[in-house]
């Protein structure tokens, strides 16, 4: 039989304390979960054995006696030994032995596969130890048989559905007065609504639009990420929305006012005489909806952007240039 190296399998050190290893075997059993892979023969096989490397160190007596062969096995390489020629006898069990016997407590189970279980017979992954687990802790070692009432109640209890999840890519405009969208799931066209104020990757959960369950369990749920197309006139911070407002020279230098397009309606604004560009006016409350906050909205910051005449008469050209002289002298 093939010596098996129960630390590279769970990927940790062989100095490695209870903690990690648990930690490991956690991570690696969530990962190829027969439930989660169905279908897929590599990984319930790589389930089972990670199942094994658990049970042959987690325990402390298995432990310490998978480490003296262990360090006896890597002695014989070392001095040359190859084949099947190792002396397996000191640390064999006799047929049928289950001194090496433990079973996983209900606190271990919920700890590793968390509260919905799993349901199918592979997932169980307990049996099916290799000839050489079997034959270094016992033929009857497991960790769970037909007996264990908590693994077994377990199984038929019901199991609820997988969550589905999705994307879709909404405009700005959509944001702001809200949307629906349908959807296909599995064949089935299902509605989603759009809240105002939603803001980019924020979810949208549809209870009960997932997978079926399992033994007559609750369907998951249908999480949907929204995405916002970028929009080529504002700029949104959070509940708030910016935009460049163009004026012209003159309109900076005497004043006046300018249009402002919200989202939501077109507003006049008061332009100061000697504006600046880049100078930004704060109208409050005509920014994004608040997700959530009927009636309330975030402010608007229209941004002075100064653009200059495309034409000019001789006169006006004429008058420029001597005001500007005036102010040279």
């Amino acid at each position: 039989m093939d010596f098996k190296d129960y630390y590279q399998i769970l990927g940790v050190s062989p100095d490695a304390d209870n903690k990690a290893i648990k930690k490991a075997y956690q991570a690696l059993a969530k990962k190829y979960h027969p439930d989660l892979n169905q279908g897929d023969k590599a990984s319930e096989e790589k389930f089972k054995e990670i199942n094994e490397a658990y049970q042959a160190i987690s325990d402390p007596a298995k432990r310490q006696k998978y480490d003296d062969l262990r360090a006896n096995y890597q002695q014989w390489q070392s001095h040359g030994g190859r084949g099947n020629s190792f002396d397996w006898s000191a640390w064999q069990e006799s047929p049928g032995s289950n001194r090496y016997t433990r079973t996983m407590t209900p606190e271990e189970f919920a700890e590793t596969f968390g509260d919905r279980g799993f349901g199918s017979d592979a997932g169980r992954g307990m049996g099916g130890f290799s000839d050489f687990f079997s034959s270094i802790f016992g033929m009857g070692a497991g960790y769970a048989d037909d007996s264990d009432d908590y693994y077994s109640d377990r199984i038929r209890r019901p199991q609820a559905g997988r969550d589905i999840e999705g994307e879709i890519s909404i405009t700005l405009e959509e944001a702001y007065h809200g949307t629906k969208r349908m959807i296909e799931v599995g064949g089935r066209r299902i509605e989603a609504t759009v809240p105002k104020g939603i803001k980019h990757n924020n979810k949208i959960r549809l209870s009960g639009q997932g997978q079926a369950g399992a033994k007559n369990g609750n369907k998951g749920d249908l999480l949907l990420t929204v995405k916002i197309i970028p929009h080529p006139v504002y700029t949104r911070d959070g509940d708030d929305l910016s935009a460049n407002i163009e004026i012209d020279f003159f309109k900076a230098v005497l004043g006046g006012e300018a249009r402002v397009k919200t989202l939501g309606e077109d507003i006049s604004i008061k332009i100061p005489p000697r504006t600046q560009t880049g100078k930004s006016f704060r109208l409050r409350g005509k920014g994004m909806p608040i997700l959530n906050k009927p009636g309330h909205f975030g402010d608007f910051y229209a941004k002075i952007t100064l653009v200059l005449p495309e034409e000019m008469s001789e006169k006006e050209m004429s008058t420029l240039q001597e005001l500007s002289q005036e102010r040279n002298t």
